[in-house]
């Protein structure tokens, strides 16, 4: 550890400053709006070696650390020290990444900073970490640490190692493989992880498994990762997480297994899964939102644009969904979706869109079917819920062998597969008015004697009525083709009343 008569002259006035808990600040005057970038050309008169810092932060007694517009050389490596100082650097340009492997901090500041990385894996804070208006060309490990406070990122621009100088607009100098440019799986936050007003991305966020009691705040910040996923957080936990305000991501947002307790808000977000192979799910379709098995009490699903890829809410439930008519791309996948209830906008609020939006949908499914009429029964509207149901029927239908198919038909056309147990009346009204029409003149009784007073209309509902009888079928005849059409209303008897009865059948178990 050095010694304080082997700190420079600028490094003793930083320890002074240190000891008393005094704010110092080493850029020239009136320069209040330097790039920390540019550090590497700073003098003498700004530097600062990492192991003073060290030395300082690792002594005892009181005291704070308070530094403005130092360039700091060497590897400032704190890996499982404990610092019993609060940490404020600002505007600082860091030669090389920091290594907080395994320290226990105090609320710690790196803020408007440059960092080639930090690597805090394990890190414990009793209170906040800021990075905010800092520029990080390198990765930001964060893996199973633990902050009892607030993690701010806030007008952050954090850029994976494997990016840093290549260009996004070049496809061919993308690196292979996943691209990470937070690394904080098993994060685990008491407050919230806030990352509004300007954060900028150019790789992937990792939080998997991580678990931010105070909530996931991404109001306006914009994710890039040409080389994967934007946000992979798979088994995340949160009270609240809020991609909404302009929020735009490059890559999929996943978050299979994650648990929102109150809202997931999406709105005005722009969501493009990409169209790197890399990248893409199965049949090659790239994902915009892969949130198979979430939990959440609230899904806003009311983005700026249509997602571009595909949207996967199987197996996740969810309380209130809102959406409208540009949630939904072509590729959406909700076999196995629940939710109570539905708020849409009021250009996906009507059942003709609710119908496109299931008839969209790859394959076919019922419980997207079964889970819409529920919502509508539940809401007082049974006579959309029949038609949905009807819906997945006709949607069934396409999936059977041909007899099934034609049967099918036939239950569709006659009773609406149950859901419609009028159509079998009508058609008995029609096939009833044609008998009448047809024998009203010209029968002749049976050859065993004269028969029953003739009546067309008894007639006609004996020969289409195949259970018991009026005595008309059989004490009059035709030799003409009216003996035809008699055979085809009892055959159309037959055919009605089994469809009818399967109709009811069906009706009594639609659910």
């Amino acid at each position: 550890m050095l010694a304080y008569a082997e700190l420079s002259e600028i490094e003793q006035r930083v320890w002074d400053g240190f000891t008393a808990g005094d704010p110092v600040d080493l850029r020239p005057d009136g320069a209040q709006l330097e790039d920390p970038r540019d550090g590497v050309a700073w003098g003498a008169e700004r530097t600062v070696r990492a192991e003073a810092l060290h030395a300082m932060l690792t002594a005892g007694g009181s005291g704070a650390l308070r530094l403005t517009g130092a360039r700091i050389t060497g590897r400032l490596d704190l890996a499982d020290t404990a610092v019993p100082h609060a940490v404020n650097l600002h505007g600082c340009h860091f030669d090389r990444p920091v290594v907080l492997r395994g320290a226990q901090l105090r609320s710690t500041g790196l803020v408007g900073c440059w960092l080639p990385g930090l690597d805090g894996w394990l890190l414990r804070v009793d209170g906040n970490l800021f990075f905010e208006n800092s520029v990080i060309d390198g990765r930001l490990t964060l893996t199973r640490a633990h902050i009892t406070g607030e993690l701010r990122l806030s007008g952050v621009q954090l850029t994976a190692r494997e990016l840093v100088g290549v260009d996004p607009e070049d496809p061919a100098a993308q690196p292979a493989g996943d691209v990470w440019a937070l690394w904080a799986g098993g994060l685990v936050m008491e407050g919230g992880l806030f990352g509004r007003h300007g954060l900028r991305v150019r790789g992937g966020l990792r939080l998997v498994g991580a678990q931010l009691g105070g909530g996931l705040f991404l109001e306006g910040a914009e994710l890039h990762n040409p080389c994967g996923d934007a946000l992979s957080g798979e088994d995340l936990s949160t009270g609240t997480m809020v991609l909404a305000d302009g929020f735009r991501a490059h890559g999929p947002i996943r978050l299979p297994g994650a648990t929102v307790r109150s809202r997931l808000s999406l709105h005005d977000a722009t969501l493009d899964g990409g169209r790197r192979g890399d990248r893409s799910d199965r049949g090659g379709a790239e994902v915009a939102l892969d949130a198979q098995r979430l939990r959440a009490g609230e899904l806003r699903l009311t983005t700026a644009t249509t997602p571009v890829g595909a949207v996967d809410l199987q197996e996740a439930q969810v309380t209130v969904l809102h959406d409208h008519a540009r949630s939904w791309p072509a590729d959406t996948r909700l076999d196995g979706f629940t939710y109570t209830s539905i708020h849409p906008e009021s250009d996906a609020n009507s059942l003709a869109h609710r119908l496109a939006w299931l008839a969209a949908l790859p394959g076919y499914a019922p419980q997207p079917y079964e889970q819409l009429a529920t919502w509508y029964r539940k809401i007082g509207h049974d006579d959309d819920a029949r038609r949905v149901l009807l819906a997945r029927q006709r949607r069934r239908r396409r999936t059977l062998a041909l007899p099934g198919r034609i049967w099918g038909r036939l239950l569709d056309a006659t009773v609406g597969y149950g859901y419609r147990p009028w159509q079998a009346g009508v058609w008995l009204l029609v096939l009833t008015a044609i008998g009448t029409t047809l024998f009203g003149t010209g029968p002749r009784p049976v050859p065993s004697g004269q028969g029953t007073p003739f009546n067309p209309l008894v007639y006609t509902l004996d020969l289409l009525v195949p259970i018991g009888g009026f005595g008309q079928r059989s004490g009059w005849y035709w030799t003409d083709y009216r003996q035809g059409v008699g055979y085809l209303l009892i055959a159309a008897g037959w055919v009605l009343t089994t469809a009818a009865v399967a109709g009811v059948t069906r009706a009594l178990n639609r659910t």
